[in-house]
């Protein structure tokens, strides 16, 4: 089964490793396409590829990336378990936010990584990939830490919107808050890898009497 998902993740990547849908194909050393388990419970998305991820074609390589690593550690987890993308494969010039244009061409590649992973729980991290999955338009800030259920590529999946490590860099508040939501992951996958329960079984309640007919005397 992790063969066979693995083969299908690689074949996709190496189709996405060509895209030219929008203008950042132009300024991209490569495509930053995701890293991990191709059969993961638990999976990451994040912004866009910055200047160590396009060298690298790994995402989440830099500062971001190794407290994302830490922040893993801290519950029990490796990035090898774990699988680990962007909503943009490519990185935007300057690291700038991500432009609609550039969402609405990618958001394909995100979407079907998703239908071949088939993850339980997916954890987004900031602003572009809560509203990109969640498909509202409401911030991180008030939707953080705070689960939800939706269908993306036909599967149900809990999702959970975090804050973006790169958020909690220079913020020790912040990073209070992100190791917080952290914490709540392993129950999270938990309940939301449980098969679902068994529906209990219907028991028949016995027919009302029938009324007794009196006869007129």
């Amino acid at each position: 089964m992790e063969a066979a998902a693995e083969l299908s993740l690689i074949a996709f990547g190496d189709v996405v490793a060509g895209c030219t849908k929008c203008a950042l194909a132009e300024g991209r050393t490569q495509v930053v396409f995701g890293s991990g388990s191709p059969t993961a419970e638990l999976m990451f998305v994040g912004e866009a590829p910055g200047f160590h991820e396009d060298k690298q074609g790994v995402p989440f390589v830099g500062a971001a990336g190794k407290l994302l690593s830490k922040l893993l550690e801290g519950i029990g987890l490796s990035r090898d378990e774990v699988y680990i993308a962007n909503v943009l494969k490519c990185r935007p010039p300057g690291n700038r936010d991500p432009l609609p244009e550039e969402i609405q061409a990618c958001e394909g590649h995100l979407f079907r990584q998703i239908e071949l992973i088939q993850p339980k729980l997916v954890a987004t991290l900031g602003n572009f990939a809560t509203k990109l999955l969640s498909g509202k338009p409401n911030g991180i800030t008030q939707v953080h830490g705070r689960e939800q259920k939706v269908v993306l590529g036909s599967n149900p999946v809990t999702l959970y919107p975090i804050f973006h490590p790169a958020a909690a860099l220079y913020t020790p508040r912040m990073l209070q808050v992100l190791e917080e939501d952290f914490r709540r992951i392993p129950e999270l996958l938990g309940r939301a890898a449980a098969p679902p329960p068994e529906p209990e079984p219907v028991v028949p309640t016995a027919p009302l009497a029938q009324p007794v007919q009196l006869g007129l005397f």
